[in-house]
């Protein structure tokens, strides 16, 4: 396993990457104005809303019958969030959902254990945990999902939805979306980087022309209406966003695998390719942490375009 794997998962795991991921700067959008509540709660529409934090993004429902939360990054951040929501809600959170298996979106998940009454992820997220887990030595601090699925699970919260759903490899193997129906926001996870080089994990299974389909598939099947969640985001532009911010991330994954592909049919070499200063068309994108950068999404690109051949 190469060492943009091992250092990713010892940044994710200890909570580095956090401290060097911006912090979320979110901006406003939805129907009617966005309430502070309480400290890192911002509400999005209809009782669900983010929790900054650090790490990769919160997202949370909360109404009269229950509450829902969606990853927990870390055990501090996590703690907070927990008392937040208990504030906001006086109520227990019900489930925790997993977006993927990366530490800083389930190093909370033992802090909500004893609050929500199940943890659920996509079928590939323990074992993807427990192999991160291994290579950074933190088997002891894991807490698993028990509950899993392949395609889709839902569950109803008073009168909300709340539907988690796998579209195939992406951003890792096991990447789930989660659309809370009636409010008509979307969490992502890190199926977008809002303006940020993203991390593609090949060894956690990740595919970028999975990843291209699976943000056209999300943006067909929703609306322009729909409020989108992201696991990161630029200062700039923030950790939520529209569907156009859905597109431009697929634009960006488009652009640097045609770009590899054409780079093979060359003869050009991995090296050739990771020179690139910037690309083309994305002068907004920067580099999260210095293990996120552009070299690192080409090289990931020039290696899928070899295998596509």
């Amino acid at each position: 396993m190469d060492w943009t794997r091992r250092d990713f998962v010892k940044l994710s795991s200890a909570g580095l990457l956090a401290a060097a991921l911006p912090a979320p700067a979110l901006h406003g959008l939805g129907s009617g104005p966005r309430m502070r509540e309480a400290r890192g709660l911002d509400e999005l529409r209809r009782g669900v809303g983010t929790f900054s934090g650090r790490g990769g993004t919160i997202g949370w429902l909360v109404n009269v019958d229950g509450c829902v939360v969606v990853d927990s990054q870390f055990p501090d951040t996590a703690q907070e969030c927990l008392e937040a929501l208990e504030s906001r809600a006086a109520l227990p959170a019900d489930v925790l959902i997993n977006t993927h298996h990366h530490g800083d979106h389930t190093a909370g998940n033992g802090v909500f254990r004893s609050a929500v009454r199940e943890i659920v992820a996509h079928s590939r997220v323990p074992e993807l945990q427990r192999e991160a887990a291994r290579e950074a030595g933190t088997e002891e601090d894991q807490t698993y999902a028990e509950s899993t699925f392949e395609e889709s699970w839902s569950v109803e919260v008073g009168d909300e939805t709340v539907r988690a759903s796998h579209y195939g490899p992406a951003h890792t193997g096991g990447d789930c979306t989660v659309h809370f129906e009636r409010a008509n926001v979307v969490h992502m996870g890190d199926l977008v980087f809002n303006r940020l080089y993203p991390f593609i994990d090949r060894p956690g299974g990740a595919s970028i022309r999975g990843w291209i389909e699976l943000l056209e598939e999300v943006a067909r099947i929703h609306d322009d209406d729909t409020i989108y969640i992201f696991g990161h985001g630029h200062p700039d532009f923030g950790v939520t966003g529209t569907q156009d911010d859905l597109l431009f991330h697929r634009d960006f994954l488009t652009v640097a695998l045609e770009f590899a592909q054409a780079a093979v049919r060359d003869g050009r070499t991995q090296e050739d390719v990771r020179r690139l200063e910037e690309m083309p068309g994305f002068p907004d994108h920067a580099a999260p942490a210095p293990q996120l950068t552009l070299a690192r999404v080409l090289e990931a690109a020039f290696e899928e375009a070899l295998e596509e051949g």
